[in-house]
């Protein structure tokens, strides 16, 4: 029997295509949840779906879509559980951290007054990021105790509890590049350099990727950062310190054109691979 695949997106973009032209090529039969239109009824029957593929850029609508299709016995990829750590900094940290893996020095204030101590008891430079956001957005290295001052003064004036929690790192002084890798379940796909001039290497803020030889190091932190949040399609991004790499994030619903381009890989492919397998469990 063929398996029917969901693919929950609002935005079609180059990634997006790409799957869509891999299901094709399988005579996969699918469709596309757009979700604009798409309601999901609490309780009520399970849509009929085989396995759904997120592909949302909004992190809370992933995060319901998932939870109520999970509840629902709809397998999803990525879990609504993945979703909500993933999406999350502060638990995306303390996952890495209870599963032992190495990452940033890290402290969580709720005041501004407490962040402040924080930031001068871990020393400068830090780096202030908010605890939902991706492609490098609303990051702040933070040089001295001036800079401190007004980046969180202007975050509590923001108003949203999010701005309210304080999520703080010791700015990790890397080779103008991170690794990132790509895993789907316990296998490492691959993984690429993302190079800039800036401290921020995101491809998003104009990072340029390049081949990177998938050593047993990278390999063992990028199944291990998989596997502490649940595992699924995930995109983990390493940093070399001068001890050792750190893992530093886990995104639930990875860009892969710049990935693709850089090593050959059709992860496109690959990741209906896995669709068909969930489907099939």
């Amino acid at each position: 029997m063929t398996a029917r695949i969901g693919v929950l997106c609002g935005r079609v973009r180059v990634e997006e295509k790409a799957l869509f032209l891999a299901l094709r090529r399988r005579g996969a039969t699918y469709d596309r949840l757009d979700e604009e239109q798409v309601r999901l009824s609490i309780g009520g029957p399970a849509p009929a779906f085989d396995v759904v593929l997120d592909r949302s850029i909004h992190h809370g609508r992933s995060m319901y879509a998932l939870t109520i299709l999970n509840q629902a016995g709809v397998p999803t990829v990525n879990s609504g559980r993945v979703a909500q750590v993933c999406g999350d900094k502060i638990l995306t940290s303390v996952a890495l951290q209870a599963a032992g893996l190495p990452i940033p020095r890290t402290t969580v204030a709720f005041t501004r007054e407490a962040a402040l101590q924080a930031i001068e008891a871990m020393g400068y430079p830090v780096v202030l990021k908010p605890m939902v956001g991706s492609w490098g957005r609303l990051l702040a290295k933070i040089n001295d105790r001036d800079a401190a001052e007004a980046v969180l003064e202007h975050k509590e004036t923001l108003g949203s509890y999010q701005h309210g929690i304080f999520y703080i790192q010791e700015f990790v002084d890397k080779p103008q590049r991170d690794i990132r890798a790509l895993v789907i379940e316990d296998r490492l796909v691959g993984a690429i350099y993302r190079r800039a001039d800036h401290w921020i290497t995101n491809t998003a803020r104009g990072g340029d990727a390049h081949p990177c030889p998938p050593s047993p190091a990278i390999e063992r932190l990028a199944v291990g950062a998989a596997r502490a949040v649940g595992g699924g399609f995930l995109a983990v991004d390493l940093l070399e310190h001068k001890e050792g790499m750190l893992v530093n994030e886990v995104n639930y619903t990875p860009e892969f054109r710049g990935f693709s381009e850089a090593t050959g890989i059709d992860v496109a492919d690959q990741v209906v691979d896995y669709l068909e397998a969930v489907a099939a469990k």
